[in-house]
């Protein structure tokens, strides 16, 4: 009987860093012994992969999407090349895959399938603002993205305040790039004076930013946050 392939979870770059710079050299000997990969979007998963193993030829790849136009019922089959002992590595288009990411999916599938899933060693965004925030390691929460509206996104700051407070729980969230700015006006309105707000941006990049500061203290610093990814934190003590 063959052997079962694995899942490799590869992490990327976050940003336009060397690979070996933040990765281990263990992810590039998985990735030059992968043909087949499972990614968000083609073109950047084959400029990573040629980055990191710029001897691999092109043309013996075999990419999948899983994009959000990627049709349910095709990404179903595409762990079927493990049942034939083909592993294959599942990308995301920045940090590790799973994580904030849609490639959850196919983890959940491969855990269905009896695949065993290897995750590799690579930098998590949200792990590293919380390492570096200051605040409460021993608890925390993901919220991923907050609503778009103003008021509701107010309504669900002030929510997540109160969980932090009750909870001793640190709150961790996300905004797309181009609103970071109007979301550091929301956090300074909406939260008490003395609730910290940690912002960190551009992470493992030479642009790196992380800043820890109250309500109040903040009112004075104005970074440049537009279209940089960045990780917002609150805590209220």
């Amino acid at each position: 009987m063959t052997e079962k392939g694995k899942l490799y979870l590869i992490p990327t770059t976050l940003g336009a860093n060397e690979p070996l710079e933040v990765l281990p050299y263990s992810v590039k000997m998985v990735i030059e012994k992968l043909a087949h990969f499972i990614v968000e979007n083609e073109k950047t998963a084959r400029r990573f992969i040629k980055r990191i193993v710029p001897n691999k030829p092109q043309p013996s790849l075999v990419l999948k999407s899983i994009d959000k136009y990627a049709d349910a019922f095709e990404v179903n089959a595409y762990l079927d090349v493990c049942d034939e002992g083909v592993s294959i590595g599942l990308l995301s288009e920045a940090g590790v895959p799973a994580i904030a990411d849609p490639g959850a999916e196919v983890v959940k599938l491969a855990h269905q399938k009896n695949i065993q899933v290897v995750p590799l060693v690579g930098p998590s965004s949200i792990i590293l603002a919380m390492m570096a925030s200051g605040m409460n390691g021993q608890s925390f929460t993901f919220n991923g993205y907050l609503p778009i509206d103003s008021s509701d996104r107010k309504r669900a700051l002030k929510q997540l305040e109160k969980i932090s407070f009750e909870k001793n729980q640190s709150q961790i969230f996300i905004e797309t790039p181009y609103r970071n700015g109007k979301m550091l006006e929301d956090l300074k309105a909406a939260l008490s004076s003395n609730t910290a707000i940690c912002i960190a941006v551009d992470l493992t990049l030479p642009s790196e930013y992380i800043r820890t500061l109250s309500v109040k203290e903040w009112g004075s610093e104005h970074p440049d946050l537009h279209k940089r990814p960045a990780i917002f934190i609150i805590h209220k003590s």
